[in-house]
């Protein structure tokens, strides 16, 4: 099977002319939406998303999934409102054409999180029913400090909302920051429920982030443990350099290449096969 590259384009710049350059060069056809001049895709307006929209179009790029911040809030705050952003997540992905919404599961600061846990399966219910009106899935992200932390949390997540179109992001860096063994601890039961991947890598012993393969994550063996399990999708670069890093260091176009040469050579040393077509999208009814 094969591996599709896309990446967060807001990483190389805030202009999307420098996103748009940049991902032609490093040849990838593919982003997932975030940032456009310096704000969320969630909080301009519509003509703004048309206009970035129609960029793209031009350059032949097309979007991978929304990544929006749906979730990174705490659970006890306005979810009204929080909600209603979500909608617009939805809208923004039938815009960009894309079935995917990346989320969190939010943060619980000074709350035991089995204590809150009600609370978020609640609100996952409610964006799971307006995903299946839109057509759309959810792609959770493991993340330090929200409920989805842990791999256990992630696979009660799952098993408990037991839905198709709910789905996982899996970042094996950001088990790492969390004190996790990615391959050990999170790919076995988790590996099954994954239908994306964030592509960063971090040092255990400080959190360092670093290009694919350069840390302990262990994203070789999991890549091609999950080739060897016929995954075919997508592989989304999320550099997280920093521009003065000794290493990796630069300005965004220079550290994003810097990530997407990583995860190529990582792809070429364990024999993956990078596709520049659109992955075929699974039965989510």
């Amino acid at each position: 099977m094969s591996f599709v590259l896309t990446g967060f384009a807001d990483e190389i710049s805030n202009d999307p002319d420098e996103q748009i350059e940049t991902l032609i060069q490093a040849k990838i056809n593919y982003l997932e939406l975030r940032g456009v001049n310096g704000r969320n895709i969630l909080e301009i307006n519509d003509d703004q998303a048309l206009d970035f929209k129609s960029k793209l179009d031009k350059a032949n790029l097309s979007v991978s999934s929304i990544g929006s911040p749906i979730g990174k809030v705490q659970i006890r705050s306005d979810l009204t409102n929080h909600m209603n952003h979500f909608r617009i997540a939805l809208q923004r992905a039938k815009m960009f054409r894309t079935p995917y919404v990346r989320v969190f599961s939010f943060y619980h600061e000074g709350i035991n999180p089995d204590l809150c846990r009600g609370e978020i399966i609640t609100f996952f219910k409610q964006m799971l029913y307006e995903a299946h009106i839109a057509k759309c899935i959810i792609l959770h992200e493991n993340e330090r400090n929200i409920y989805g932390e842990t791999p256990a949390r992630c696979l009660d997540l799952m098993e408990t909302l037991n839905s198709p179109r709910l789905r996982l992001a899996f970042d094996p860096a950001n088990f790492v920051q969390a004190g996790i063994k990615p391959l050990i601890d999170a790919w076995p039961n988790l590996k099954h429920h994954t239908e994306y991947f964030h592509i960063k890598d971090a040092l255990a012993k400080n959190g360092r982030v670093v290009p694919a393969g350069h840390g302990d994550g262990d994203l070789a063996k999991i890549l091609q443990q999950a080739t060897a399990n016929n995954f075919n999708g997508f592989l989304s670069i999320e550099p997280h350099l920093k521009a003065d890093d000794p290493d990796y260091g630069g300005s965004g176009p220079e550290r994003f290449l810097t990530a997407v040469r990583a995860l190529r050579s990582l792809l070429e040393q364990i024999g993956s096969i990078e596709s520049f077509e659109k992955p075929p999208l699974k039965d989510h009814e």
